[in-house]
């Protein structure tokens, strides 16, 4: 059970995560691109959209998750969304490697948040050691406003309900 650390209203706590941005040259998938780091400073002033997946390409993430945030992607710029953010526990190599297979390009940025640091400082790490996956970040979305959170919620159980594309919609 996750018991967690943050509440709408609150402002978030700096996080510095890696990513690798999207550019042409990754796009025919024979170069892996270079990490960088992008700060939640970078957030100030904006609206964002952060959802977070236990792992790429892993059943649910791949298929359920991910998938209806791109589909939906003008919907969430048509009220204001700055940033679409996917988080997960996997190395950057991995997330931009999800990225281009799924066609995110530069709409939705995938950042790498090892071992679930940062999500496990907000009460929302999983640890699924006991398949083999270690400490994982949970399934949860947030709406983000200038630094403060607007919306968060995790999913209480397997699937996606309230961390999904059409529920985080339906909240802004």
């Amino acid at each position: 059970m996750v018991s967690l650390k943050i509440s709408v209203g609150d402002t978030i706590p700096k996080g510095i995560f890696s990513t690798i941005p999207f550019t042409e040259e990754l796009a025919d998938h024979s170069v892996c691109g270079i990490p960088t780091t992008l700060s939640t400073d970078s957030w100030k002033g904006k609206k964002v959209v952060l959802f977070s997946v236990p792992g790429a390409f892993t059943p649910t993430c791949h298929v359920n998750h991910l998938p209806p945030y791109l589909a939906k992607y003008h919907e969430f710029k048509a009220k204001g969304v700055d940033v679409i953010a996917v988080i997960a526990a996997n190395d950057p190599f991995v997330m931009s490697g999800w990225g281009r297979v799924e066609g995110l390009t530069d709409k939705i940025i995938t950042l790498s948040d090892p071992d679930a640091v940062w999500s496990n400082s907000l009460g929302l790490s999983i640890d699924l050691s006991s398949v083999g996956f270690g400490v994982r970040t949970s399934r949860y979305a947030m709406i983000i406003d200038n630094l403060v959170v607007k919306y968060v919620e995790v999913e209480p159980a397997r699937g996606v309900t309230v961390s999904g594309a059409d529920a985080v919609l339906a909240n802004l």
